[in-house]
């Protein structure tokens, strides 16, 4: 067989050299992406059967912020001394604010104001007061006032113009109308927010039970507790349907009493029994009906206790009984600390440290507002004064952040002589 020129074999040896050069490189680039292909699928895992729903959760959005609470973020901004200072309601006994008050209502405001008798002058000056107060101050002041009727109402101590007389509350409680009592509560509400009271002391859930009861007497709408019950939630609705809350007091009952706790300690030797089918029973549909403010009295009940010790001061009264039983959850506010039956027999810093203890919020009248700050801030943890800031905090949000003055037209109107005359 003829062997192949040599001109042909260099033929073939270029032939092969061309192939590789230009289709071998091709062949492995077309491997390589083959292989990388199979990666890619094999790490996306397998294909979603779009018969069944996809369950897997979205992300959450990290930037989205969480819901604040603005009375959480009030409270956080606080000092210690301006919490406590917001557990104080203390009393306003002149017509004038001395400037080192009003400066301190800039930087460590107190809760809130009661106007005893020695503030009230005319209404204009009255008001003018109160709403220097209010300015003064960098969060909005509770201004209250006990204006109940009968021999407690202190809209009778402004000297021009002249406040609607209130009757006592036996004689609204005897006509049996609700309406008639829901009517006070309205003229109540319309007068005292001529001068900017945003609270009132009133009304008196106490049942007339002893007839040698002269500190509560007329004052009770009945020895009834039904009755008692009904007209208190009545004239509350009238006050806060019209801008003012209510104060249902003296918790738990004083109206089995013959001792007046502004000097004395009250005994009340009244079983549990006892209570639930009287005393406790305007409380209990005050809570019922979503109560703001209770008011502890200076009472003691030795078959609730074990011992003499007053209400203000007993956890177990005041938070085991009133707040974790009752379930009462808003503002628990002490009787006045400078009545006799408190200073008589306790010194004023355990005034101060065993009411927070017992589980008050607002400390009514304390005799030296200095002092308590102090004992509260040694004797307290920050963590229960918080407790109760908050809820002060969660009212004034609430309810005085939107308050409202009425002019003076309606104070001592002719409608409201015409609508409590019977």
């Amino acid at each position: 067989m003829a062997q192949a020129s040599p001109q042909r074999k260099q033929a073939h040896r270029n032939t092969r050299k061309i192939f590789l050069c230009i289709f071998f490189p091709i062949i492995i680039t077309v491997i390589i992406t083959i292989i990388a292909m199979n990666a890619l699928l094999n790490n996306k895992g397998p294909t979603p059967n779009p018969s069944q729903p996809d369950t897997t959760q979205p992300e959450e959005n990290p930037s989205t912020p969480e819901p604040t609470d603005p009375v959480k973020t009030a409270l956080d901004s606080m000092t210690l001394d301006e919490k406590i200072a917001q557990m104080l309601v203390v009393d306003l006994s002149a017509p004038e604010i001395p400037d080192s008050e009003l400066e301190l209502l800039r930087t460590v405001p107190y809760g809130g104001y009661i106007l005893m008798s020695g503030a009230y002058t005319t209404l204009t000056e009255t008001r003018a007061m109160v709403e220097k107060l209010q300015s003064s101050a960098k969060t909005p002041l509770i201004i209250t006032t006990d204006q109940e009727g009968g021999l407690v109402q202190r809209l009778q101590l402004i000297t021009y113009p002249k406040a609607t007389y209130i009757p006592d509350m036996y004689s609204v409680g005897e006509t049996g109308d609700l309406n008639y009592a829901k009517t006070i509560g309205r003229v109540l509400a319309e007068e005292l927010r001529t001068i900017g009271v945003n609270v009132d002391m009133a009304p008196d859930a106490d049942v007339f039970s002893n007839p040698n009861n002269t500190v509560i007497g007329r004052r009770s709408f009945s020895s009834d507790p039904d009755t008692v019950a009904k007209m208190t939630q009545a004239l509350a609705q009238g006050l806060e349907q019209n801008g003012v809350t209510a104060t249902f007091k003296h918790f738990p009952g004083h109206g089995d009493t013959a001792t007046d706790s502004h000097i004395n300690l009250p005994v009340i030797n009244r079983s549990r029994e006892e209570l639930d089918s009287s005393d406790l029973i305007p409380f209990k549909n005050a809570i019922k009906n979503n109560a703001e403010f209770i008011m502890i009295g200076h009472i003691a009940m030795p078959n609730l206790t074990g011992d003499n010790t007053p209400a203000t001061l007993s956890y177990k009264i005041t938070t085991e009984l009133l707040r974790n039983e009752l379930g009462f959850q808003n503002l628990i506010i002490t009787d006045g600390l400078n009545m006799g039956a408190l200073i008589n027999n306790y010194s004023e810093e355990d005034i101060y440290t065993k009411t927070v203890e017992a589980g008050a919020d607002l400390l009514l009248i304390p005799v030296n507002p200095t002092l308590a700050i102090e004992a509260i801030k040694k004797n307290i943890p920050e963590s229960r004064i918080d407790e109760s800031v908050y809820r002060i905090l969660k009212f004034k949000q609430n309810h005085l952040k939107n308050y409202q003055y009425l002019d003076s037209s309606y104070f001592g109107s002719s409608e409201h002589a015409t609508a409590t005359n019977r």
